[in-house]
C-alpha cells in the first residue's frame, strides 16, 4: 500500500507489515500478529472496508469477516507473475490502475538491472535457499526466480519439504537461510553443525548466509532488497554488499581447530 501511496488507507495490519513498512506502526493503527493466528474480532475492530490478506489465513475468520459484510481479497501468489497480478489487483480495486502499472515496471526494471550485472558473471553456483528449518522447507518459487536472475541455480523442489542428507547430496555451492517470523536471527552456525553439513562446498568456502525474513518471504517491492543481497551473496564482484545479509564467518570445525 505505500508503494501505491495508499497508506493514509490502512487502518490495521500484521506485524510482519509492519517489519517491511516500519511507517505502518506509527499512530493508531492496529497491529495483529499474522494473518493466521488473528481472530475476526481482532480485524473487526478496525472497521475496515476491505480485509487483504495472503497464504495462509485462519478459514473461520475469514468466514466471519465475510459474514460481516466486509470484503475479502484472499492472495496466493508463487511466482513473480503472481505477484505483479497481485499488485495490478489491489491497485484496480483501490482505483490507482497507473499507479500499479508503475509499481510494476519499477520492479521489473530494477529486477533487470540486477540480471543483466550478474549475467557475465564466470560461473553459476548452485544454491540451496529455505524458509523453514524444522522441517527443512526450501523456499518459495519466486525466490527460485530470484537465485536465477541472480546468476545462480537453485537447488530442490521450491516450497517443499526435504531433508538434511538431501540437500547434503546436492552438495550446494551457497546456502542462504531465511525463515519465516525470523528476521535475520537465523544461527547459521548451529544450522551446520546439527546437520552435519560442515563438509559441504557452501561451509568450506565460507558461503553460508541468512537473509533478513522480510526480503525474501514477503510478495512485495521489498523481494528487491532480497534479489540484491542473493545477487551479492553469489557474485560479490558483481554487485555491492547490501543491508539485511549476514555471512557466517567461518566453518564451525575450522573455528574448534583454531581454539587454543
Amino acid at each position: 500500500m505505500r508503494d501505491l501511496g495508499l497508506l493514509d488507507r490502512v487502518v490495521a495490519c500484521t506485524r510482519y507489515c509492519a517489519d517491511v513498512c516500519p511507517e505502518v506502526a506509527v499512530g493508531s493503527r492496529i497491529i495483529v500478529s499474522d494473518s493466521w493466528t488473528a481472530q475476526s474480532e481482532e480485524i473487526a475492530a478496525s472497521k475496515p472496508d476491505l480485509v487483504i490478506a495472503s497464504v495462509p489465513y485462519q478459514r473461520e475468520a475469514v468466514e466471519e469477516i465475510l459474514k460481516a459484510g466486509v470484503r475479502f481479497l484472499g492472495l496466493a501468489p508463487r511466482t513473480l507473475a503472481d505477484i505483479y497480478g497481485d499488485i495490478a489487483t489491489i491497485a484496480g480495486i483501490m482505483g490507482v490502475h497507473d499507479r500499479g502499472r508503475q509499481v510494476i515496471a519499477e520492479m521489473q526494471a530494477a529486477v533487470e538491472e540486477v540480471r543483466a550485472q550478474c549475467a557475465d558473471a564466470a560461473a553459476r553456483p548452485r544454491v540451496f535457499c529455505e524458509e523453514w528449518g524444522k522441517p527443512i522447507i526450501a523456499s518459495q518459487p519466486w525466490v527460485a526466480e530470484l537465485v536465477e536472475l541472480a546468476g545462480g541455480v537453485f537447488i530442490g523442489a521450491p516450497g517443499k519439504t526435504t531433508t538434511a542428507d538431501e540437500v547434503a547430496h546436492a552438495a550446494p555451492d551457497v546456502l542462504i537461510a531465511a525463515w519465516c517470523g525470523a528476521g535475520d536471527r537465523v544461527p547459521l552456525e548451529k544450522l551446520v553443525e546439527q546437520r552435519s553439513w560442515n563438509d559441504l562446498p557452501a561451509v568450506r568456502q565460507g558461503r553460508v548466509f541468512c537473509i533478513s525474513d522480510e526480503l525474501l518471504n514477503t510478495p512485495a517491492t521489498s523481494l528487491l532488497q532480497g534479489l540484491h543481497a542473493i545477487g551479492w551473496a553469489l557474485h560479490p564482484e558483481c554487485l555491492a554488499r547490501p543491508s539485511g545479509i549476514r555471512q557466517m564467518q567461518s566453518p564451525p570445525s575450522m573455528a574448534k581447530q583454531s581454539t587454543p
